[in-house]
């Protein structure tokens, strides 16, 4: 471990946090990065209940280098760069009442069938990719034509326009007027996404 001392701040989706970035020797799995720079949040303020209430030990930014704060690699492009995964992919199951998953350097079969289909990116910030629409129980609905596929957003964002209509089709409570909620217990709709 070796402090650099330059000092950052992150604006978050839920507020800003701060700290200072250090450098160590990253290990994910069985693969390790020396002396990989990182951000040491000292200030989490900005991470709201939900991080406070959880059990976290940190974020691991998986979006593009050219938006990580100070230009930073980040850690699953600091892995591809270092030739030691399998194949430059990284795969999330989300366990529905049940564990999550998260593979890095391949996929686990046990959580899919049939074959993968690659889409371009539109740009390389956010996993962003070109969306040829949505439907909501078979209908389509909203207007938007980019979609980010984000595995550190724990709700769908959209237009605020596509969000209100998809909200009143699904009966959703809003929240302050800027977000809604759906009971998943009593959810029955189909939501498609096409890339």
């Amino acid at each position: 471990y070796k402090a650099n001392g330059t000092e950052f701040k992150i604006m978050y989706g839920s507020g800003p946090v701060s700290g200072m970035f250090s450098q160590d020797t990253m290990t994910i799995g069985s693969v390790e990065v020396p002396e990989y720079t990182f951000a040491e949040v000292n200030d989490t303020s900005g991470l709201g209940l939900a991080y406070r209430a959880g059990k976290f030990d940190g974020i691991c930014g998986m979006a593009w280098d050219a938006i990580s704060v100070g230009g930073v690699k980040t850690p699953f492009h600091a892995l591809v760069d270092s030739q030691k995964l399998d194949v430059p992919v990284f795969a999330f199951y989300l366990g529905n009442n049940a564990p999550g998953e998260l593979v890095i350097g391949g996929v686990d079969s046990k959580h899919y069938t049939g074959d993968f289909s690659f889409v371009p990116l539109s740009s390389e910030t956010y996993w962003a990719v070109g969306l040829d629409g949505v439907k909501l129980d078979g209908s389509a609905i909203g207007s938007t034509k980019t979609a980010i596929v984000d595995s550190g957003t724990s709700l769908l964002a959209g237009p605020s326009a596509d969000v209100k209509a998809i909200a009143s089709k699904l009966g959703a409570k809003s929240v302050l007027g800027k977000e809604y909620i759906v009971d998943c217990d009593t959810f029955k709709s189909s939501m498609t996404f096409s890339l």
